[in-house]
């Protein structure tokens, strides 16, 4: 199991997770999903540390997703600034909360920050603090792209399993929202996710997933609650 000193972190929020709200499925006394993170982490005994300005820092990836690169660069290069102060120059570890966003970050920034991605750093740093106290009986799980490059299929399902005595992981190349791509384009994450209702069992009426936009779109599609996987980890050792 992999260790922390002092059991301290740096959220970074992802900007999509601070400016969308809550799904329709959601009851209107739902924590949000940044408030609901740092309430886990609270309840996993973690010193919770957040970067400077953070309502003005982005990863960078929707100016490079449309081909602003020099405006990528500045955003990408002010975040690791801040992360870097924040961690004290890689002291401490710090948690991103979409893969996505984690992933971008991964190719740009240097080697001196170790971030996290949300699988990873629930898996080997979270739940070992927390106790499983009832699991769901079923649930989908959808891995993102992101997810896929950087090889996390099975940290999410051994993830998933840890809550849910039944999950079914969605097979699809991509859903199609491509960041917010399916807000202007529907038509792309409707044939992304052309399969998804047939492979979702008929009682199952929960799934969860690591990319905001990616979880707005599946749950379009699908039909029942999508949201992201802290969501299940919060209630199922609440």
């Amino acid at each position: 199991m992999n260790t922390i000193s002092d059991l301290k972190v740096v959220y970074f929020p992802s900007c999509i997770n601070r400016s969308i709200g809550k799904n329709s499925f959601q009851a209107e006394d739902d924590l949000q999903l940044t408030q609901l993170t740092h309430q886990l982490l609270v309840r996993a005994g973690f010193t919770i540390i957040y970067p400077e300005e953070m309502d003005t820092h982005c990863c960078g990836m929707p100016f490079s997703s449309k081909g602003f690169a020099e405006a990528n660069h500045a955003q990408s290069s002010a975040l690791e600034d801040a992360l870097l102060k924040a961690s004290e120059n890689g002291k401490y570890p710090v948690l991103y909360d979409m893969s996505p966003c984690f992933y971008h970050s991964k190719e740009e920034f240097s080697k001196a920050l170790k971030i996290v991605d949300p699988i990873e750093f629930m898996l080997d740093y979270v739940m070992p603090h927390l106790t499983v106290k009832t699991k769901k009986d079923i649930v989908s799980v959808f891995p993102v792209c992101s997810v896929k490059k950087i090889g996390k299929m099975d940290q999410l399902l051994a993830l998933s399993q840890l809550c849910a005595n039944n999950v079914t992981m969605i097979d699809s190349n991509c859903c199609g929202f491509a960041g917010d791509r399916g807000f202007l384009i529907p038509e792309l994450n409707e044939h992304g996710l052309r399969e998804l209702k047939e492979q979702i069992p008929n009682n199952c009426n929960e799934g969860y997933s690591t990319s905001r936009t990616c979880e707005i779109g599946l749950e379009n599609i699908s039909g029942i609650d999508f949201k992201s996987i802290f969501y299940l980890i919060e209630e199922v050792t609440r």
